[in-house]
């Protein structure tokens, strides 16, 4: 965590954008495959700098994006409250695997994700989605690695040069 020292204000920029990235307008088609960014950030946060996450500012994080989306309030900070939660559980495990593993792992997570939400929507007696939403955890998947990569050397800054 000390790496991030100086750097604080990549955490804050890292949220809005993942926010941005989820109002961002796409073709009907690709906006099934949407991955879940802020929880790919809220990950990476719990992974890498516990001290500047936890399922308090999970939860408001959550809210500023229901607020933000126009979705049931509560329903995303639920949903980064879960993740964050066990992820903290796990978090002194999954630092030390492989990021392809690691991936696996946020894979499964952003399914659970998923599930959940598609759960809340039957309850809430909302439509079901197609099955390409159930594929966005798969980009998600994707992305992991990639964006796990990027914050690691911005976080870096020029001391990992």
């Amino acid at each position: 965590m000390s790496r991030w020292r100086g750097r604080a204000w990549v955490v804050p920029l890292c949220v809005v954008v993942a926010l941005l990235l989820g109002i961002v307008p796409l073709p009907p088609a690709v906006q099934l495959l949407r991955p879940f960014w802020l929880a790919l950030i809220v990950a990476y946060m719990v992974i890498e700098l516990p001290a500047r996450i936890g399922i308090g500012r999970a939860f408001a994080l959550g809210l500023v994006a229901d607020m933000l989306y126009g979705s049931l309030l509560g329903e995303h900070a639920l949903r980064l409250v879960l993740l964050t939660f066990v992820l903290q559980h796990f978090r002194a495990r999954m630092r030390f695997f492989p990021l392809l593993q690691q991936a696996m792992i946020i894979g499964l997570l952003l399914l659970a994700d998923r599930a959940l939400t598609a759960l809340l929507h039957l309850v809430l007696g909302q439509s079901l989605q197609p099955a390409l939403w159930w594929c966005a955890p798969l980009v998600g998947v994707a992305l992991w690695p990639l964006l796990f990569v990027l914050l690691d050397r911005i976080g870096q800054g020029r001391r990992g040069r």
